[in-house]
């Protein structure tokens, strides 16, 4: 499979303009120690509240008249549900999400209002009862992460790290779930500026994708033990065949972090940065709040991916 080029993002970056926000990268004085630096770049600040509606939005707009006619159907957690719903509502198509029963109940309220169709399954199924439908009915399926507009759409996240680098930019976070956002941020920026570091960041109990770039060759989590993390739109058991091989052309490493890492830096964001981010979006951040001695980095920046949380997690988190 080709790996997704600079024509591919920057036609991406064209689709998704008038869509997208362009979310700026914001300085975090507070967050430096004398040696090191950070920047955020926030995501949570999209329409849909997460990064995913880049790569939708490029997917579905890509497609043919005659697909359009078809409608849609998706898999997710939540973030790249409301994507499609939403960028399927911009476009006048019909789309079914097919969410895992455990969705946290704002994301699975917001796909719906977006106007899509939520159908809930258990969790071990939501990755084969989609082909299911898409079989039965014709519908279009658009997977969360193993395509390549989606992961051209995604990595207008680090074109944009590229153009708005602060000076001394050296290293990049970015969380990583099923790998469409890590693949195309690190292709992007790996092909614009080459001598800055792209490093992944994932929980501990979902380490799929550092156990797979550092044996390489694809490893896969049961479901069962990635379900344990509280970033519920980091659970996904593997990264896909295609943001796999982008993996391996360019991110430089991936490393992780607790559960109660994750929590802090959740609170820390909201208290500190005035930024809502749910867990998931929280942990690239948490890579810098806690991994930063061991990257060496100087100036960092950090995907806020998301900020979709449930209103009672975020005050659990914010008095503890």
């Amino acid at each position: 499979m080709a790996l997704v080029g600079l024509e591919e993002l920057r036609a991406a970056q064209q689709r998704i303009a008038a869509v997208a926000v362009r979310t700026p990268l914001i300085p975090c004085p507070w967050a430096a120690d004398g040696a090191r630096t950070l920047w955020l770049k926030p995501e949570n600040l999209q329409p849909t509240g997460a990064f995913k509606i880049r790569g939708a939005y490029n997917r579905l707009a890509a497609l043919s008249d005659a697909e359009r006619a078809r409608g849609v159907v998706a898999q997710s957690s939540g973030n790249h549900a409301q994507a499609v719903a939403y960028a399927a509502r911009l476009l006048g198509l019909k789309a079914v999400i097919v969410m895992p029963d455990t969705s946290p109940a704002v994301k699975v309220e917001n796909t719906r209002s977006f106007g899509a169709e939520v159908i809930l399954v258990a969790p071990g199924e939501r990755d084969t009862f989609v082909g299911e439908l898409a079989d039965e009915h014709g519908y279009v399926w658009v997977p969360p992460y193993d395509d390549p507009h989606i992961i051209a759409g995604q990595g207008t996240v680090g074109l944009e790290i590229a153009e708005d680098a602060p000076d001394q930019l050296d290293t990049v976070l970015v969380p990583v779930s099923g790998g469409g956002l890590i693949s195309g941020a690190a292709a992007a920026i790996k092909l614009t500026c080459p001598g800055v570091r792209v490093i992944g960041v994932e929980p501990e109990l979902a380490a799929d994708a550092q156990a797979s770039l550092r044996s390489g060759r694809l490893t896969a989590w049961p479901v069962a033990d990635t379900y344990r993390t509280i970033a519920d739109g980091l659970r996904t058991p593997s990264v896909g065949e295609l943001p796999f091989e982008h993996l391996q052309a360019y991110v430089d490493d991936i490393v992780t972090v607790s559960e109660q890492e994750i929590r802090d830096t959740v609170a820390l964001l909201a208290r500190r940065g005035r930024l809502v981010a749910e867990p998931s979006g929280a942990v690239a951040a948490a890579g810098y709040f806690h991994r930063a001695d061991e990257l060496a980095g100087r100036v960092f920046a950090a995907v806020v991916s998301g900020g979709n949380v449930e209103p009672r997690l975020l005050a659990e988190l914010l008095q503890a």
